[in-house]
């Protein structure tokens, strides 16, 4: 029975790859395929309709709120020109200096990825930080790279990826947070190498040079900046959850009214609050529809009949050694793209739920390796859509950026594989 529901594993993962059908679609199907595999009944407990649909569809609920949450604030950073504003300042202060206004669009994306995640994270920092970057001399490549990574080296204290990982792998939020701060310090370093590296190596190339450069958009150049105390908005909900250790969705609700009070005009804080909102619902709609999959995936992979058909294959071909744990899973950090069998926001997230079901590695171990192919995931998958919006935005291909970055997050893997070997195996 475990190999059929192996094979049913694989007959997904190629749909997904193939793009024969969406990802969230193709995750409901392998967890009812699975259900079915797994021989539980049609209604009742442990069942399809009751155990996998009806109680898999909000089991990650939580973490739909923080990425509305998260969602709203990033359009309020949009809206009130926060966003913009920092990248302004850094461009201003870098002058013609390529390196340091890298370095400093770097620093502004890496807490723009504090906020929020995905294509609106790259937008905030990139609409302005891309056309500033490549107009100093900072090749495309390397300009898109250079978003990404900093977005990839804020990832460690996004609040909703917490709650993600918490209530996926069912572990305590400061767990998850302990791991994070432990990731940080790698993907920061290898953030700061890409720009040194990539920006020195491929040297300076002209603005002249660049005609497909896209122009600023005049909108923003017309909109003023926010007040320098509103830029502060990012870290509030960091200060909070890390220094006074608050709940994740109060600390970004007091980072959305930090965000308006700051900016905005008492008579009008009403209408751009609801304004903000729905429009963060869109930009939440997609990763929330991931997450009713998922749920119901990590439903389905431990209902009793998967876990003890799963539990003698998985065992056999997973390393208990820990140093070939890490030589195993380094090797195989390459699936997690492409949206592979180990990405943690599809097929990955039910291979996690079947190694701590069954027993294979402490939870906290499969917190570190779903970490960090996450930091690799984030930055050089050529079907994120962080990295298709960046490439396309900087006139590269995503494969082109891939190529570029994946070097250095494959080694953000291998140190968070080392640091969760070292501590948890």
């Amino acid at each position: 029975m475990g190999v059929v529901i192996l094979l049913i594993m694989a007959v997904g993962v190629v749909a997904m790859l193939t793009r024969k059908i969406p990802t969230a679609f193709a995750l409901v199907l392998l967890a009812v395929a699975i259900a079915f595999a797994a021989k539980a009944p049609l209604t009742g407990e442990n069942s399809v309709m009751d155990g996998v649909i009806q109680n898999g569809a909000p089991l990650l609920a939580s973490t739909m709120i923080a990425i509305i949450l998260g969602s709203w604030l990033g359009k309020l950073l949009d809206e009130t020109g926060i966003a913009g504003t920092l990248v302004r300042k850094i461009v201003e202060f870098g002058g013609d200096r390529p390196v340091v206004v890298a370095l400093g669009i770097l620093a502004v994306s890496t807490l723009v990825g504090t906020v929020t995640g995905s294509a609106p994270a790259a937008m905030l920092a990139g609409i302005i930080g891309i056309p500033a970057m490549i107009a100093v001399g900072i090749p495309k490549v390397t300009a898109a790279g250079t978003i990404l990574m900093g977005i990839a080296a804020g990832m460690p204290f996004e609040l909703p990826i917490w709650q993600f990982f918490s209530t996926a792998l069912e572990l305590p939020v400061d767990t998850v947070r302990g791991f994070m701060l432990k990731l940080f310090p790698f993907a920061l370093a290898a953030a700061v190498l890409f720009v040194l590296v990539e920006s020195r190596r491929r040297g300076v190339e002209h603005a002249w040079a660049l005609k497909s450069a896209p122009a600023r958009p005049s909108q923003r150049e017309r909109r003023g900046d926010a007040p320098w105390y509103a830029l502060l908005t990012p870290v509030i909900p960091l200060v909070l959850a890390l220094g006074f250790e608050l709940a994740i969705i109060p600390s970004l609700l007091a980072g959305i009214l930090f965000a308006l009070f700051t900016t905005t005009r008492p008579g009008e804080y009403g209408k751009r609050l609801l304004r903000t909102l729905y429009s963060g619902f869109e930009v939440a709609a997609p990763p929330i529809t991931l997450f009713v999959a998922i749920g119901m995936l990590l439903a389905a992979v431990k209902l009793p009949g998967a876990v003890s058909a799963l539990e003698p294959l998985v065992k056999a071909v997973s390393p208990d050694n820990p140093v070939l744990f890490v030589a195993v899973f380094t090797v195989l950090v390459p699936l997690c793209l492409y949206r592979g069998p180990l990405n943690v926001y599809g097929l990955g997230a039910g291979i996690a739920g079947v190694l701590i079901a069954a027993g294979i590695y402490p939870a906290v171990a499969v917190l570190g390796l779903a970490t960090s192919y996450n930091q690799v995931f984030g930055v050089a998958d050529p079907t994120s859509t962080q990295t298709v919006w960046s490439a396309q935005y900087a006139g590269v291909s995503p494969q082109q950026v891939m190529v570029r970055t994946l070097p250095y997050v494959w080694a953000v893997a291998l140190a968070g594989l080392c640091v969760t070997a070292a501590t948890y195996l």
